[in-house]
């Protein structure tokens, strides 16, 4: 039978060093206001407008199987970004799911107060509109 060989445990041979220990006393390289070189600026945070405009909230179940959806309609002059940020914010506070589909958001279920109160604190006049 073969002999294995055993590296002695009771010798210190080597003083192990992690290689993360030089990163645990290093600084920040350029403090949080400054921004490197080539970095493109970004746009200081704005607080939403006052009156962003008047968007209707209708509760429809047409063509939809009887299952009842929340529409949100009649935004002016936001992009399609902005509408999939406020859809993801609606469902994520409705527990429903949703989408962005031509220009309006569609909230699954009954959730018009909810999705008013979101869009008054996102600076927009909601207004129940239909059935």
């Amino acid at each position: 039978m073969k002999e294995k060989k055993r590296i002695p445990t009771d010798v210190e041979m080597f003083t192990w060093q992690s290689p993360f220990a030089a990163l645990k006393n290093v600084a920040l390289q350029t403090p949080m206001d400054e921004k490197p070189a080539g970095h493109r600026a970004d746009p200081a945070p704005t607080k939403p407008r006052k009156d962003r405009g008047r968007v209707d909230i209708i509760r429809s179940i047409a063509q939809r199987g009887g299952k009842t959806v929340t529409i949100v309609t009649g935004f002016v002059g936001i992009g399609q970004p902005e509408k999939e940020r406020l859809a993801k914010e609606m469902q994520k506070a409705c527990g429903a799911g949703g989408t962005v589909k031509e220009g309006r958001i569609e909230i699954q279920g009954d959730q018009r107060e909810t999705v008013a109160r979101i869009l008054t604190n996102a600076g927009f006049r909601p207004v129940f509109a239909g059935g």
